[in-house]
């Protein structure tokens, strides 16, 4: 591909982009958009090119910040690549965010830059967390300031030289107070896990990724993204997910990934069949549990297993089923190729084959620890390098791992974490309320659903009121989506709260 960027010092350069870049001499067409329109390769790349001048016009350096709240669009996709051009820093945000929440992630990540769609960033303007930083636009479908300023401007054909251990990006995840954590991930980080996932799921010539994922988190951004473009394939890139879509263009894919939720509705889809799939090659789940039955009713449809891996924002992908070889329903398989895991006690003591334990993890993939979170970084991490992921797993005799719980108080509803203690502080704000707890509870679409339980000491609240006045203070994924009343929590003889017999009582709530 001729128009590629000349790239500087190449054997040393361990930036993303430079990777991808020159494994994309051959390739085609990169992106095809649901309206059928097709952007090359080359085109992808003049794209970023001239995206990261119009950042260098801005101010933005190597380090730098560039805080993203944007609708899916291959021009989100050209800025992502020219942040990693510029050896920026790329800080992409969930849209659901309200311009309240997004106060703190500005305030923490102090970018030089934040992207937002026109709407956004009408609202933004004029907030005290936005002052001296430059406010750029990027719409639906690819249109605003920052793609004008792009067009006109000369393309940057540089690449920064980045080590390792550079960052590339920083991704927020909450913690059980409530704060969020910014979770620096690094050039080696997103280059080694690309390529053990790339060489684990078999990527090949020819094969032709249905994208129907967000770009905001590390499953649509680092893990499908990136796979495809480290393999050179065709994308086929849709805003967000919907059955009758994806059944239609499903005979022009051989690879998809998803979160549960986007089998449970083509399972629900009359016109999804064995016929429709027979030449696929590849289905990937992950981002929240896959259900055994949802596995299995799967297969007997289509006759694909799905295979499912276990990652997070910190690690990157941990462990795969295998590509060839038994994908056990309720399993998330096995490490992958350089990444250590072990099921440790509390004391970090490496438990017994078949015993539960905390899932511990080391390897490149492993992030570099908390942005501006000294204290809290050593605390996630043991003294031998491993990071203490809080997931409770087993591991059996061949090494295969099956998460059991989680030893943090989060919920994952519909591929997207959920912290109980945010939502919490929220409704305990709320006039007549007493305290809280929201816990999950089993949903056959989301994986998980939030439900809150109040304490009201007999005041008269609905649940539409409670439900009501958390719209404009937490995203939408974050609102309970079932609210019961009681008159108080049970308690422990040390006056804890017990959400395990909480999520006992209203295990059932989702269920017809």
């Amino acid at each position: 591909m001729k128009s590629c960027t000349p790239i500087f010092d190449m054997q040393n350069n361990q930036n993303l982009y430079a990777v991808l870049v020159s494994r994309w001499p051959d390739a085609g067409v990169a992106l095809i958009d649901e309206s059928g329109v097709a952007i090359t390769y080359a085109a992808l790349d003049e794209m970023a090119a001239r995206t990261a001048a119009a950042l260098r016009g801005l101010g933005v350096g190597p380090g730098d910040r560039i805080t993203a709240q944007i609708e899916k669009s291959a021009q989100g996709a050209a800025l992502y690549l020219a942040s990693l051009r510029i050896g920026a820093v790329f800080n992409p945000l969930n849209t659901a965010y309200t311009p309240a929440e997004l106060d703190y992630f500005v305030g923490d990540a102090e970018p030089a830059v934040c992207v937002a769609t026109p709407d956004r960033a009408e609202a933004l303007r004029g907030r005290d967390a936005m002052r001296g930083v430059a406010i750029e636009t990027l719409d639906a479908k690819g249109h605003g300031s920052l793609a004008e300023k792009a067009a006109a401007a000369a393309p940057w054909r540089d690449i920064a030289v980045s080590s390792a251990d550079d960052l590339a990006a920083i991704l927020y995840t909450s913690g059980t107070t409530g704060r969020s954590k910014g979770a620096m991930i690094t050039h080696g980080n997103l280059v080694s896990n690309t390529e053990a996932l790339h060489a684990a799921w078999r990527f090949e010539a020819g094969d032709v990724l249905l994208h129907a994922l967000p770009i905001y988190h590390v499953h649509g951004l680092f893990v499908a993204l990136g796979t495809a473009l480290y393999n050179g394939s065709s994308i086929l890139w849709l805003p967000k997910f919907d059955a009758a879509q994806a059944v239609s263009l499903l005979p022009r894919a051989t690879v998809m990934m998803g979160v549960p939720t986007f089998y449970t509705r083509l399972l629900d889809h009359p016109d999804f069949n064995a016929a429709l799939v027979k030449h696929m090659r590849l289905f990937v789940s992950g981002s929240a549990p896959l259900l055994a039955e949802t596995h299995r009713a799967f297969e007997a449809r289509t006759g694909h297993r799905i295979i499912e891996r276990y990652g997070m924002t910190e690690t990157g992908m941990i462990t795969t089923n295998p590509y060839d070889g038994e994908r056990v329903p309720g399993s998330v398989g096995y490490p992958l190729p350089g990444v250590s895991v072990r099921i440790a006690g509390d004391d970090g003591a490496e438990q017994p084959t078949g015993e539960p334990g905390v899932i511990e993890v080391r390897g490149p993939n492993v992030f570099k620890g908390y942005w501006r979170m000294p204290e809290k970084t050593r605390a996630e991490f043991r003294d031998d390098g491993y990071f203490i992921t809080g997931d409770i797993g087993v591991a059996a005799e061949d090494g295969r791992i099956r998460i059991v719980g989680r030893a943090k108080d989060l919920i994952i509803s519909g591929g997207f974490n959920v912290y109980p203690k945010e939502i919490e502080d929220e409704i305990d704000a709320l006039p007549g309320v007493v305290e809280s707890a929201v816990i999950g509870a089993p949903h056959p679409d989301f994986g998980e659903g939030v439900v809150a339980v109040v304490a009201t000491k007999g005041a008269a609240l609905s649940e539409g009121e409670v439900i009501g006045a958390l719209k404009d203070r937490l995203a939408k994924f974050k609102l309970p989506k079932r609210v019961f009343f009681v008159d108080d929590l049970p308690r422990n003889a040390m006056g804890k709260v017990q959400k395990a017999e909480l999520r006992q009582i209203y295990q059932n709530v989702f269920r017809a």
